[in-house]
């Protein structure tokens, strides 16, 4: 019996034969056509390029049904660079003045590309749906079948180094009932699609491919983040009960808590909300007893198109949320474009490292009528319901103060024209870089309250790239530097009497959830909303004093390993059926 860990994206536990998928890869070699014959060899690529799109919008309209339109707009965007006439070009060029195969025309394009996006910060993130292109249409092209995850016939635990975007969203989650891969992080295209499709995931395992066959059984913990291979019985019949208890709990709790608010046993009130993409999304998060929406992203306003959404567009968005959540409070996120959220609008240029260059509220800033546009939407659609608004990536006070006079602005005139709007609506910030955390106290003065970004916090507080797969095991959300800025964020908010919460995808991993409690977190928001009735049982259970003195323990630990040892430990104490 073998123990592998990784990174845990998607909760719940498999149990399951392995079906081990080898790494997908055709090989062309150089060959060339004769004069004369380009035009011919055109012909055939744009027929293979017209069939792939084909492909595409039929995945788009499958994944969307099953997964939702957040995931299908991954295979909507590879459908944009396929019909893009700069795209199609490239690979017409070289066959019309080199003589390339339309092949070999597709093969040395892409991988020239390819060299150029591993040399940027932003563009590597995007190799995975370069590749995916490329196999796309070299099958197409060759008239070879790709290998269908969809046409399984039996269960299985799907083991592989990694998934290209296609192969993820293609799964039927009948049959494959685990996801366990060598590489990728938190956030890539594995984690998130395996979210959506409620399939336990667990990502970084580095050479569990090494380690494995087909048929062998495997369990996944899409909870602890482990892969056990080769289970003896007592282990199987320990995680086989586990599994059956769970599914059953599942239900009981859904009804439990849905309506309740999580409340410790000594009577602290913590809420939970969700994130959410879409305003498709909020039905599913209240079903399942979310408090609000704690994260609305608006950045789905400015896809798949080259222009600025209008105020009106924006509106219409909020307004569609609001009615859908009946009294509940909706956190508008001002637009965070740059870095892995890059559209294509027409004034939005790749940068050399977007992760810190003209971002979210820097780019908002540089070009104020987006941001008037937006805020004075928000503020129309504050006059409808519970409505705040928070701005990202601020990283100090007079980034803060200029936002904030936009606003202001803003109100004045509304006050001018009679406009309604609520006077009272809630401003805040995500806190998610270390200079936020360490001026916290001041920035604290200026706004209503605070939401923790861990997603960015702990990439720049570590110098990790999350969407790198080479340094994604490094990517911790319990380094003790990254606990030290979350708790000085929430002494500083808690001190000038504001509320913090906290909203990366460290709140949806159910072994911080005491810690994060403990730390003094007013309220965490999470995705998928599939896991708010777990966040509801887990604070129900314990005390506030208890979860504290876990924290307190938690931060004399001074190693990565060892905080999380010890956190482990104590979360095993207080819920043993959780965490085995």
């Amino acid at each position: 019996m073998q123990t592998h860990r990784g990174i845990p994206v998607s909760p719940g536990i498999a149990i399951g034969p392995v079906f081990l998928l080898e790494a997908e890869g055709v090989r062309i070699p150089e060959h060339f056509i004769a004069e004369g014959r380009q035009d011919e060899e055109v012909r055939r690529l744009q027929k293979a390029m017209d069939s792939a799109l084909e492909e595409l919008d039929r995945l788009v309209r499958q994944v969307s049904d099953k997964a939702g339109a957040t995931i299908a707009e991954i295979f909507s965007a590879h459908a944009a660079a396929l019909r893009d006439d700069y795209f199609r070009n490239e690979f017409i060029d070289r066959i019309r003045k080199d003589r390339y195969t339309a092949e070999f025309a597709v093969s040395r394009t892409m991988r020239q590309w390819r060299s150029v996006f591993q040399q940027d910060s932003f563009l590597l993130a995007k190799v995975a749906d370069l590749d995916d292109l490329e196999r796309r249409l070299l099958h197409s092209l060759l008239g070879a079948q790709r290998e269908e995850l969809a046409s399984l016939r039996s269960e299985i635990i799907l083991v592989a180094h990694d998934l290209s975007p296609s192969q993820t969203a293609s799964v039927d989650p009948d049959m494959v009932k685990g996801i366990a891969i060598d590489g990728g992080g938190p956030t890539g295209h594995t984690a998130i699609i395996a979210r959506a499709l409620g399939i336990p995931a667990v990502v970084g395992l580095g050479s569990l491919t090494g380690d494995v066959g087909g048929g062998d059984t495997v369990i996944v913990d899409g909870v602890l983040g482990t892969v056990i291979v080769d289970p003896d019985e007592a282990t199987l019949q320990f995680y086989r009960e586990r599994r059956s208890e769970a599914v059953r709990a599942d239900m009981t709790l859904l009804e439990q808590l849905r309506g309740r608010r999580a409340v410790t046993t000594d009577g602290r009130k913590f809420s939970v909300m969700a994130n959410i993409e879409f305003p498709r999304e909020v039905a599913r998060a209240c079903e399942h007893g979310a408090e609000g929406i704690g994260l609305y992203r608006t950045e789905f306003l400015y896809s798949g198109t080259d222009r600025r959404p209008t105020e009106e567009e924006h509106f219409a968005a909020y307004m569609e949320t609001i009615r859908q959540l009946d009294g509940r409070p909706l956190v508008i996120r001002t637009v965070d474009l740059g870095a892995d959220k890059f559209p294509d609008v027409n004034d939005i240029a790749p940068e050399r490292n977007p992760s810190l260059g003209r971002r979210s509220v820097r780019y908002c800033l540089d070009h104020p009528e987006v941001l008037r546009e937006q805020l004075s939407a928000v503020l129309r659609a504050s006059a409808h319901g519970e409505v705040r608004v928070m701005f990202p990536l601020i990283s100090g006070l007079e980034e803060l103060l200029k936002v904030k006079r936009v606003l202001g602005e803003l109100q004045e005139q509304f006050d001018r024209d009679g406009r309604d709007y609520d006077r009272a609506m809630k401003v805040g910030i995500m806190v998610e870089v270390p200079s936020a955390a360490v001026c916290a106290s001041m920035l604290a003065e200026h706004v209503d309250f605070f939401s923790i970004g861990t997603n960015d916090l702990i990439q720049y507080t570590i110098a990790i790239d999350r969407a790198n797969e080479h340094v994604a095991d490094m990517y911790c959300p319990h380094h003790p530097a990254v606990l030290k800025l979350i708790r000085m964020t929430v002494e500083a908010a808690h001190r000038k009497g504001i509320e913090v919460g906290l909203c990366g995808e460290m709140a949806s991993e159910v072994v911080y959830t005491m810690l994060l409690l403990g730390l003094g977190l007013d309220h965490l928001s999470v995705a998928p909303p599939i896991i708010v009735p777990e966040l509801k049982k887990i604070v129900c259970s314990v005390s506030y004093e208890q979860a504290r003195r876990i924290a307190e323990d938690v931060m004399t630990r001074s190693a990565v390993n060892e905080t999380m040892d010890v956190l482990m430990e104590h979360n095993r104490a207080l819920l043993p059926d959780l965490f085995p």
